[in-house]
């Protein structure tokens, strides 16, 4: 009985320590979901593509295996798994993986409801300028515990708020944080080091 109890406990830990991914194009389904929930449109800057479907397993706030979904720049799409699977492995815990096309392409909708989303067709907040999300070159993890902060200290969501003291919590980005350095040996740019304002959530590769 001990020898099956322990055999059981070894069975257990490999299914947590199994990663599992795919990546494809942009399939037709796919495409109706993004134009559908307007993340997509016509004149976007980026041809479908350039873009890739990734669904992958994450780790959630209550430590239980999830399937997410992203969509990323082709260009990217394999330093997104390659971390995301470093994130798996050291049990990084994360809200929710949704596609911002659940979120009518909302920005603020997604971030909201901390959902962590990457591809969305859209200007920089206040600009003309099309955000590097839209060139699906950009990720936005946590961003309730993770958020935008202005010049003046101001996040739009009040949910944030409690995380505009930066410490170590549950889901939390540090500058010393091992994700963190992890994305920038990938080559990617972090919001928290920003001098303008923080975007403690962001990461983007140009």
């Amino acid at each position: 009985m001990k020898k099956l109890i322990i055999l059981t406990s070894i069975s257990t830990s490999l299914l947590l320590a199994d990663f599992k991914y795919s990546i494809s194009k942009i399939s037709p389904k796919i495409e109706q979901r993004m134009r559908d929930g307007g993340s997509y449109k016509n004149y976007c800057p980026v041809s479908l593509n350039s873009l890739r479907y990734i669904k992958l397993k994450y780790i959630d706030f209550n430590k239980k295996e999830q399937w997410g979904e992203l969509i990323v720049n082709k260009a990217i799409a394999k330093d997104i798994v390659d971390i995301f699977k470093k994130l798996y492995e050291i049990k990084y815990p994360i809200k929710k993986m949704n596609l911002v096309s659940n979120y009518k392409g909302s920005d603020f909708a997604s971030i909201e409801a901390d959902n962590t989303s990457a591809f969305n067709c859209r200007y920089v907040d206040g600009t003309k300028k099309w955000s590097n999300h839209t060139y699906g070159r950009a990720i936005d993890i946590n961003p309730i515990e993770n958020p935008y902060v202005s010049n003046n200290g101001y996040t739009s969501h009040e949910a944030s708020k409690k995380y505009l003291i930066r410490a170590n919590q549950k889901g939390v980005l540090l500058a010393n944080s091992y994700i963190v350095k992890l994305f920038k040996r990938h080559g990617f740019r972090w919001g928290g080091s920003w001098r303008c304002c923080k975007d403690y959530q962001h990461f983007d590769k140009k």
